[in-house]
């Protein structure tokens, strides 16, 4: 028996929108994290927040290094 499907629309409730994003973000760094490691590939992930807080993840330094250089120069551009 598998899980019910649900409509993907914007949560009304900010209580548990809060909730469901923190544990989808949780749950996309997760399999991020597995990408890597299983397929030995460079995995970078970038989240904002509702609020504007980042999360973000990157297999390695230079990943993330690179993903500021970039969102330093657009911004900069802006």
């Amino acid at each position: 028996m598998g899980r019910g499907k649900i409509v993907i629309r914007r949560i009304d409730n900010s209580t548990s929108r809060q909730v469901t994003f923190s544990k989808r973000r949780s749950g996309l760094l997760k399999k991020a994290r597995e990408l890597s490691i299983l397929c030995d590939a460079e995995v970078g992930v970038i989240i904002f927040s509702s609020t504007g807080k980042l999360y973000d993840y990157a297999s390695t330094r230079t990943l993330v290094n690179d993903s500021i250089d970039l969102l330093n120069h657009d911004k900069d551009e802006s």
